[in-house]
């Protein structure tokens, strides 16, 4: 089974660039390595991290941490997936 992390925040008026090079740094700081992972930006300034690993939906895997409260416009958000279907 495939568990997927999701982590979204909205940066701070003008420091899109900066939270987008912080999640950056993050994922390649993270315990261990995930199978897979996606950064990805959107308008607002807001940024996404998708990472997948291998185990069980509880299974214990590292999360990004929250950025300084400076950085972002509202908390970051989580949420844990499981795959259910999955082509290729």
């Amino acid at each position: 089974m495939t568990v997927a992390l999701m982590w979204e925040a909205k940066a701070a008026p003008g420091r899109g660039a900066e939270l987008l090079e912080w999640a950056r740094a993050r994922v390649r700081e993270l315990s261990s390595a995930p199978e897979r992972h996606e950064l990805l930006r959107a308008p607002q300034d807001r940024v996404l991290v998708i990472t997948w690993w291998e185990g069980p939906y509880d299974a214990e895997v590292p999360e990004l941490p929250d950025p300084e409260p400076a950085l972002i416009a509202r908390p970051a958000h989580r949420w844990r997936f499981e795959t259910v279907d999955a082509e290729g």
